[in-house]
C-alpha cells in the first residue's frame, strides 16, 4: 500500500504539536513554535512540506529514506532544511519528523540568554 499525507495533514499534525501555531511568510503556510519556524509548507505544489532539521539530522533521514526525504536544492538545504515527499511518507513518520523539527527550535530557544529589561 503507498503512503500519502496530504497538505491538510501536513498541517493538522504540525498543529498537533505543543504550543505550535500556523503562520504565513512570503504567503506561504508555516508552522512555528515559539516564534520560530519549524515546517512550511513552501513546495505544496510540488508535492511536498518541508521540516528545518539540523544538517546532521538531514543526512540521518536521507540515509534511511531516500525516496521521501532529500534537500532543499539551495543554500536553505546545506543548512538543514528539508523536502518530505508527502505522497511517499506514511503519517508516523512524518509526525516524527515534525516532532524533530519543533523539538530543535524548542531548544534553540531553552538555550538562549534572556534579554533583561
Amino acid at each position: 500500500m503507498l503512503a500519502s499525507v496530504t497538505a491538510a495533514q501536513f498541517r493538522r499534525l504540525a498543529l498537533s504539536l505543543p504550543d505550535t501555531a500556523e503562520g504565513s511568510h512570503f504567503n506561504v503556510a508555516d508552522f512555528r513554535v515559539g516564534g520560530k519556524i519549524f515546517a512550511t509548507l513552501a513546495y505544496e505544489k510540488d508535492g511536498c512540506g518541508v521540516l528545518l532539521l539540523t544538517p546532521e539530522q538531514q543526512v540521518g533521514m536521507i540515509q534511511d529514506a531516500p525516496e521521501i526525504f532529500l534537500p532543499i536544492p539551495n543554500k536553505w538545504g546545506e543548512k538543514g532544511a528539508t523536502l518530505v515527499r508527502l505522497a511517499k511518507v506514511k503519517p508516523d513518520i512524518l509526525e516524527g519528523a515534525l516532532r524533530m523539527a519543533c523539538m530543535n527550535k524548542q531548544n534553540k530557544q531553552s538555550k538562549t540568554p534572556k534579554r533583561r529589561a
